[in-house]
């Protein structure tokens, strides 16, 4: 079983810096993709970013430049510097993890989601 806790949003002013923090645990596997995904109300989730245990990193055209995201691989932890914030970026940020379990030949991918912080940006 693998949980993720999610920390760090709050209420900021536009132009403002938030830093979103993800602890995973459980039996996690070394290949496998951290990543956030925000969700406003009636919307669909929208990737926002994700990095490999590798460390390769994706971001959202709408973030890139201002959100960077980051992972300790020995702690297991996931964290995103969000700076220069936008109204637009006001939405439930959920921490993710893909995992992949099995061997060479054959195996799952497993998708677990943290419980989501949320993160408003006031005009």
């Amino acid at each position: 079983q693998v949980q993720l806790v999610a920390s760090g949003g709050g209420l900021v002013q536009a132009g403002g810096s938030l830093r979103l923090s993800c602890a995973a645990s459980g039996t996690i596997g070394s290949i496998n993709t951290m990543a956030w995904y925000r969700q406003a109300p009636g919307k669909q989730h929208e990737l926002v970013a994700s990095i490999t245990a590798g460390g390769e990193t994706n971001y959202a055209d709408s973030v890139k430049g201002r959100f960077t995201i980051s992972r300790d691989n020995a702690k297991n932890t996931m964290s995103m510097q969000m700076n220069s914030l936008d109204p637009e970026d006001t939405d439930r940020y959920y921490c993710t993890l893909r995992v992949y379990y099995g061997s060479d030949y054959s195996g799952v991918y497993a998708n677990f989601w943290g419980q989501g912080t949320q993160v408003t940006v006031s005009s």
